[in-house]
């Protein structure tokens, strides 16, 4: 059987001492044996081991949760592979198509060819999440929100490269705005805060194509309880998520009174 020791592994698998060490420290990938002068030897079971940490490692998935994967009962390597070559295939195929939407904006840039707005995002949002989005949208507010959700996507088609850059950085200044009311103390019910919000439900109906109600905006409110959303505006700022949905809805009930 052919052995490595742990500076060959290391070497060959473009890892430091220093990981494997500590692979072996937590368990996760243990020497095939230690030889009387101390040194760890790996073999062909623990090369693939060490691939498979690697792989999973690639995917973003902890030590802790890999040891767990690898260490289940009927644990198939040969299967575990298939899957992962799929998923990877996957990603190849959507990161080709990205650097295909790279290469034609660069070509348009230099006007060098024409390309349809809309194929900017080519490849760039996932279709996949885009679509599991939507289904929740629709699933928690009724089939009505497929219509909503269409006229959102012709109007931004409908804007210019310059159009759509001014509009986004709308938003960032109005998100900014808001947010800097949460650090400054004031309540989320707060009226100082209305003309920040009234910019975000002017912006917010331009994204709709269409005018947007007290109550559609309340309604908003309750679906930037989203997941996505809510660590979108956490990263502006901590506790920014409730406190944008609370002020845009004692704003709506404001106007309602």
């Amino acid at each position: 059987m052919k052995t490595y020791t742990v500076t060959q592994l290391a070497r060959l698998a473009g890892v430091s001492v220093r990981t494997l060490h500590h692979y072996d420290d937590v368990g996760l990938l243990k020497p095939a044996f230690t030889g009387d002068n101390r040194y760890r030897y790996y073999g062909e079971e623990e090369l693939l081991r060490l691939q498979q940490i690697l792989i999973h490692r690639e995917l973003d998935i902890s030590l802790a949760e890999i040891g767990a994967i690898l260490d289940a009962p009927g644990f198939d390597r040969l299967d575990t592979l298939r899957q992962q070559r799929d998923r990877l295939e996957e990603q190849a195929k959507r990161y080709a198509g990205m650097v295909r939407t790279i290469d034609r904006t660069i070509a348009r840039l230099n006007g060098e060819c024409k390309m349809d707005d809309k194929d900017l995002y080519s490849g760039v949002v996932s279709a996949e999440k885009q679509a599991v989005y939507e289904a929740w949208l629709v699933d928690r507010y009724g089939p009505d929100m497929e219509t909503d959700i269409e006229a959102s996507r012709k109007a931004a088609t409908a804007m210019s490269d310059a159009e759509r850059a001014a509009w986004m950085a709308e938003l960032k200044t109005i998100e900014e705005g808001l947010a800097e009311g949460l650090r400054q103390g004031l309540p989320p019910q707060a009226a100082a805060l209305d003309p920040m919000i009234e910019r975000h439900r002017s912006w917010v109906a331009r994204s709709w194509g269409r005018e947007c109600s007290p109550e559609a905006y309340a309604g908003l409110a309750d679906i930037y309880e989203h997941p996505d959303f809510r660590k979108r505006y956490e990263a502006i700022a901590p506790g920014f998520a409730g406190y944008l949905v609370s002020a845009m809805k004692a704003w709506a009930r404001r106007q309602t009174q």
